[in-house]
């Protein structure tokens, strides 16, 4: 398919806007300049006609698709497009013969574009191996979702992957341009009339995506009054539209992992930015509730106690109140944690207690830390020689043990020098002195002949 046949007049009717308005070269296309700019990676593999199996990832919006075909146009390229959502392997054996009869008839080579192609299973994947080691076809893959995470190894050894990225605001409002001013393809020939800052506002409504722009003034150009799209009409559209917010996917995991690590780095200003941005784009409230009070156990526990009751409080109210007094709640206690002293020593003590329960077995509890409810039990030695902590001076048994012999003198808990850890490791400093003095007294008493 050329660029002529993509574009001949009388394809355009019926179709939507942001369809008739793909770029037909790469001049036309915006964005990405990190890969197509002078001397990028992409552009040279072109000017050179060095292509490549190659994966495209990115979010909605940014030209996966397009490009592709702009890359088959280019290089003289058949160009054939298969949907991982609709195609099974059969499909792909019909696209592997199209690819081998269109090189024998005319020595072309085939781009296999796959859209989607992190919905393709692990067999799925495999059945492109052999023809993209042989040349069959140039494989190129699309996707919203991380590479890692959902393609095999052996395809993604065998494709490089370009991340392509949102389209700024700037690029965005060229294309809306280009749109009214095309009228073979846009709406040049309605001579629209549209204010720039209202141009701006669907750009920035779009949040990155030249697909959901074009759409969105598609929809104004079509409430037009007199050829004037009023900025009345501009809210309208635009009313509604949400940021990018995948609840399973990466950009879920990526924005609770801003959130998260602001917090950790005491950014309060950061913190509230991401918490909006998830909650502008959709997510639960309630999810990012349960996660701050993840933080506050993991980055500040003991350095400040109340973080985990703040954070279950706003918790609390979320699940109470609703929005938006619950969401005020949580952005009240997102910076109180990004403010408050850090430390993760519990969590780390936790983790490093938690390897040697999982290492160690089924380490007999010492005797004198068992309970002896029965007369046999106490026969047994059960607790008999327990120090009840209360009756000792400090309330404190003095080089008395709690942990199997196994893990005698394991520490698990270092307090850092911040907030009532600070505090906290003063108390813990003065009680291993009073357990080393017992130890000194009862060597002394066992070396004059009296054993305590």
């Amino acid at each position: 398919m050329n660029t002529g046949d993509l574009f001949a007049a009388d394809t355009l009717a019926g179709r939507p806007l942001a369809d008739r308005m793909r770029p037909r070269s790469l001049e036309e296309y915006r964005g990405q300049t990190h890969i197509l700019g002078p001397g990028k990676p992409l552009r040279l593999a072109i000017e050179k006609n060095q292509l490549h199996s190659m994966i495209f990832w990115g979010p909605p919006g940014t030209g996966k698709t397009t490009l592709a075909r702009l890359l088959a146009n280019a290089s003289g390229y058949a160009f054939h497009t298969l949907s991982a959502v609709l195609a099974g392997v059969r499909d792909i054996r019909a696209a592997v013969e199209q690819a081998r009869q269109v090189q024998a008839e005319s020595g072309r080579g085939t781009v296999l574009f796959i859209d989607e192609v992190h919905r393709f299973n692990k067999s799925q994947q495999d059945a492109f191996l052999p023809h993209v080691e042989d040349g069959t076809f140039l494989f190129v893959g699309a996707t919203t979702e991380n590479p890692s995470f959902e393609l095999n190894n052996a395809l993604l050894s065998r494709a490089r992957v370009y991340v392509l990225k949102s389209l700024a605001v700037q690029d965005l409002q060229a294309v809306l341009r280009h749109a009214l001013e095309d009228a073979e393809r846009g709406l040049g020939g309605q001579n629209l009339e549209i204010a720039e800052t209202d141009l701006q506002q669907i750009a920035e409504a779009a949040d990155g995506d030249a697909r959901r722009a074009l759409n969105l003034l598609d929809s104004a150009a079509g409430l037009a009054e007199n050829g004037r799209i009023l900025p009345q009409t501009i809210r309208e559209v635009c009313a509604g539209q949400v940021r990018r917010f995948d609840k399973g996917g990466e950009v879920f995991y990526d924005q609770i992992s801003a959130l998260h690590k602001s917090v950790r780095g005491s950014s309060p200003d950061a913190a509230l930015y991401w918490l909006c941005r998830m909650i502008d784009g959709g997510c639960d409230p309630l999810y990012i509730a349960r996660r701050v009070v993840r933080m506050a156990s993991e980055d500040i526990g003991n350095a400040d106690p109340r973080a985990l009751e703040l954070a279950l409080n706003a918790w609390q109210v979320q699940e109470r109140l609703g929005s938006p007094e619950g969401e005020l709640a949580i952005a009240q206690a997102v910076v109180y944690l990004a403010c408050a002293a850090k430390s993760n020593a519990v969590y780390t003590a936790f983790k490093a207690a938690m390897k040697d329960a999982r290492q160690t077995g089924s380490l007999e509890v010492p005797l004198h830390l068992r309970n002896a409810p029965t007369r046999l039990m106490k026969e047994l030695g059960y607790g008999k020689t327990y120090r009840y902590a209360h009756d000792e001076p400090e309330a404190y048994a003095a080089g008395e043990s709690y942990l199997p012999g196994e893990l005698e003198g394991r520490s698990y808990y270092e307090p850092v020098p911040r907030g009532l850890e600070i505090r906290i490791a003063e108390k813990l400093a003065h009680l291993r002195e009073l357990d080393r003095a017992g130890e000194r007294e009862s060597s002394c008493d066992t070396s004059s002949g009296h054993v305590k």
